[in-house]
């Protein structure tokens, strides 16, 4: 009834659901949920309102998990129990549904396999995304504008929420600099793998001659810092300046010095907020952006563990990209960190990243091992 990738595919979800269930321990995890829900039902657990919020976010995360492999493991047995019913009754029928609901279900535990590989303290947390052209004029700063598009279609794929705190128009077409918040749970686990130079090679649509060129766009990829992170910042060390908000046109484009720019001498991390109509509310994030940006700075300082958090420092430039995308003359984007390669350009920039977080993040595991 079934060819035989069908059946391999049948037997690799049998062995991870085996695998996880051991690399999960569920019953350990069932212990905390308990003692989780104990404290929740003690008379002064809502005293401390935030420690209360603290332990309720532990729980629900740990319960995730495990409701997400029960649920993996009852759709397994489900599909086990149709294939029986359809060999029995020998209805072939069935075979294209059982087909669609195999390769679903492989879709779905390498999808819950990823969610796992997110284990580090920050992953979880919202991400700040900054992506700035390099040399290359316009062609540089379309080129920043194509990723901004990416990366916008990966975060609405995955339900994230997708906020820009400044946006700096390119002098004929693209961008001079964006950044955005990626709202969602585990956002900066996946991001963390885009940080790097991005590499384009195409003709380009400036050059009238039609000549193959050469851009480079960096991406630099934050967490965004609770509040209840003690980073001190003195009034003193700051050097903030206001100027009017600029974009892509429309009646979102204020008329007054609303955008906010605010200086860390100290450190000279200058950090850019101008997506409120209020200069209050634009100075407040463009504070809590500084604050993620410091307390980044900090613990690359106390750790010695540079690739950790931030990854390798390099310049915008030949040989120092993480990953390229070909346009011309053929077709193809490779990241050089682990390898993953794929033809399919297209669907790349349409958001199709998942390939290369999965490769970036497995690697790291790896070399943790």
């Amino acid at each position: 009834m079934f060819d035989y990738t069908l059946k391999q595919d049948l037997r690799d979800i049998a062995q991870k659901l085996t695998g996880l269930r051991g690399s999960l321990d569920l019953d350990l995890k069932q212990e905390h949920i308990a003692n989780f829900e104990e404290k929740m039902a003690a008379p002064d657990f809502w005293d401390d309102n935030e420690a209360a919020q603290k332990v309720i976010a532990e729980m629900n995360a740990i319960k995730s998990v495990v409701d997400d492999y029960t649920a993996l493991r009852s759709e397994f047995e489900d599909i086990e129990v149709m294939i029986e019913l359809a060999q029995e009754e020998n209805d072939e029928s069935m075979a294209a549904d059982l087909e669609n609901s195999i390769r679903a279900m492989l879709r779905k535990v390498e999808d819950f396999e990823l969610t796992l590989l997110l284990s580090q303290p920050y992953d979880k947390l919202n991400a700040i995304l900054e992506i700035h052209p390099g040399a290359g004029g316009t062609e540089s700063q379309d080129w920043a504008s194509m990723l901004l598009r990416m990366y916008t279609r990966w975060a609405e794929k995955r339900g994230f929420k997708v906020e820009t705190l400044d946006y700096q128009p390119g002098d004929e077409a693209g961008v001079k600099s964006v950044t955005l918040l990626i709202k969602g749970y585990n956002a900066y686990g996946y991001l963390k793998a885009e940080k790097g130079v991005h590499r384009l090679v195409r003709i380009s649509p400036f050059d009238a001659s039609g000549r193959r060129h050469t851009s480079f766009t960096s991406c630099d990829i934050v967490p965004e810092i609770e509040d209840d992170v003690e980073i001190e910042i003195r009034t003193e060390d700051l050097k903030i300046d206001t100027y009017r908000a600029s974009g892509a046109g429309g009646q979102h484009i204020n008329t007054t010095d609303s955008a906010v720019r605010i200086t860390h001498i100290p450190s000279g991390v200058v950090v850019t907020c101008q997506t409120e109509r209020s200069q209050i509310k634009n100075r407040e994030r463009a504070m809590k952006h500084l604050r993620s940006k410091l307390y980044e700075k900090k613990i690359e300082e106390q750790e010695k563990q540079l690739a950790e958090i931030r990854g390798d420092q390099s310049d915008i430039a030949w040989g120092s990209q993480i990953r390229s995308y070909v346009f011309h003359p053929y077709s193809m984007v490779k990241d050089h960190r682990t390898q993953v390669e794929t033809g399919n350009v297209g669907a790349v920039m349409d958001g199709d990243l998942d390939p290369f977080i999965d490769g970036y993040l497995r690697l790291q595991i790896k070399q943790e091992e």
